[in-house]
């Protein structure tokens, strides 16, 4: 899988956890937008180069809700309430 496959897919699965988490990590609801910005590149360059990413993929097409981010989560600190 090339760099912009993997960020693409990084992109939408952060964007997937937080949303079945029911979250808006604490960087992203900064009011300095360029702050936020950082912080979720920080958080889509963490994903992309997470070697469980199909793992992800499979538990986010099975589950509309979760409780936690899965152990392998290279974010779940991120994503913790």
């Amino acid at each position: 899988m090339d760099l912009f496959t993997r960020l693409s897919q990084g992109s939408e699965l952060v964007s997937g956890m937080m949303q079945r988490l029911g979250v808006a990590p604490k960087v992203t609801t900064a009011v300095d937008t360029e702050f936020a910005a950082q912080s979720f590149r920080t958080m889509v360059l963490r994903c992309a180069s997470c070697k469980d990413q199909g793992a992800c993929t499979r538990l986010q097409a099975e589950n509309a809700t979760l409780d936690a981010a899965p152990s392998y989560c290279r974010n779940a600190d991120r994503f913790a309430v």
